[in-house]
């Protein structure tokens, strides 16, 4: 939506919620902004029926209705006891699992509103329970995947994305989606919908995406089947996603969860054993060893080897700025 269009309707809300009679389509034209621009009398009508639906979308309480009974052209009003919003009450356990929520975001488009919705709650009075230090819960980073497939889903619209199957390496192939939801699994987020070139339901993980997708097509063009279980496909390709080796370094007697989880232990006589640890991607085998600092090294293959010391960079350039 246009920032043109946004204004006018701010200004429609604004105008229906100050009146406290109905007040006709040609009186609205006159005194909203952003209608006067409207070339003529059918270009308003398409704009304010359009303008209408947009309000009765978005769930603001549209009346239609007439000031007497002498009145023969009906008008429109927002009552204000139907707009606002009633008294905002939490209980302690509510109130932390919205603080939760909101501080699981780490990609910035969403961070930042799910900062503004927080800033609105303790306007409104709700005491939210701050989280003890250093409990700083997240799921992964998507970048520009997750505004726009969450944009498509909520269209209905077709999307088109470059996209890196197995462990998440090798070259990315073009895929043609029917978008039919967004799912969150182990702090992993996931699109679930149907791939045109393969003619079958498909899962996506969401980091292995490469640059934005493009959503084409009309909007309302894409539906989602009755009855669809989204978090049970999701689980089910959770579970059979084909997996790989990696081989790593870890010093004797440390990396306890990685050893539960190994295929294959040898021990060294140098004071550091080696693991052979299935994976299905890389981002998450990353994620695995990280927080064993130096106590794990990983050596195969190459492309875990890459993201793990891209991470460790990423964090020696945090702390030197």
């Amino acid at each position: 939506m246009s920032a043109r269009r946004t204004e006018r309707l701010l200004n429609l809300v604004i105008c229906l919620l100050a009146s406290r009679s109905f007040l006709t389509a040609e009186r609205i034209r006159e005194i909203v902004p952003g209608y006067d621009e409207t070339p003529s009398d059918e270009a308003f009508k398409r704009a304010f029926e359009r303008d209408k639906e947009d309000l009765r979308d978005l769930g603001i309480p549209l009346e239609t209705g007439t000031n007497s009974a002498f009145d023969d052209e009906p008008g429109y009003r927002i009552a204000r006891g139907d707009y606002a919003l009633p008294p905002l009450t939490f209980e302690p356990d509510e109130a932390a699992a919205v603080g939760l929520a909101a501080r699981m975001w780490t990609t910035a488009a969403m961070g930042s509103a799910a900062t503004r919705a927080l800033r609105k709650l303790e306007a409104a009075g709700v005491e939210l329970v701050a989280l003890p230090d250093g409990l700083q819960p997240r799921v992964e980073a998507t970048g520009a995947a997750f505004p726009a497939l969450a944009a498509a889903v909520h269209e209905g619209r077709l999307v088109t994305f470059d996209y890196r199957t197995g462990a998440g390496t090798g070259e990315p192939a073009r895929r043609t989606v029917e978008p039919w939801g967004l799912v969150v699994r182990r702090g992993r987020w996931y699109l679930v919908g149907h791939d045109r070139d393969r003619a079958d339901t498909r899962v996506f993980r969401l980091s292995r995406v490469v640059g934005t997708p493009r959503a084409t097509g009309p909007a309302g063009a894409v539906t989602r089947p009755a009855g669809l279980d989204l978090t049970g496909a999701v689980a089910s390709y959770d579970a059979a996603a084909p997996g790989a080796t990696a081989v790593l370094r870890v010093r004797s007697g440390r990396g306890l969860g990685l050893r539960r989880q190994a295929t294959e232990v040898a021990t060294g006589a140098d004071g550091w054993d080696t693991l052979k640890l299935p994976f299905g991607d890389t981002e998450r085998l990353a994620d695995q060893v990280l927080p064993y600092g130096a106590d794990v090294v990983v050596v195969e293959p190459a492309e875990a080897v890459e993201v793990v010391v891209g991470r460790l960079r990423a964090l020696a350039a945090e702390a030197a700025s």
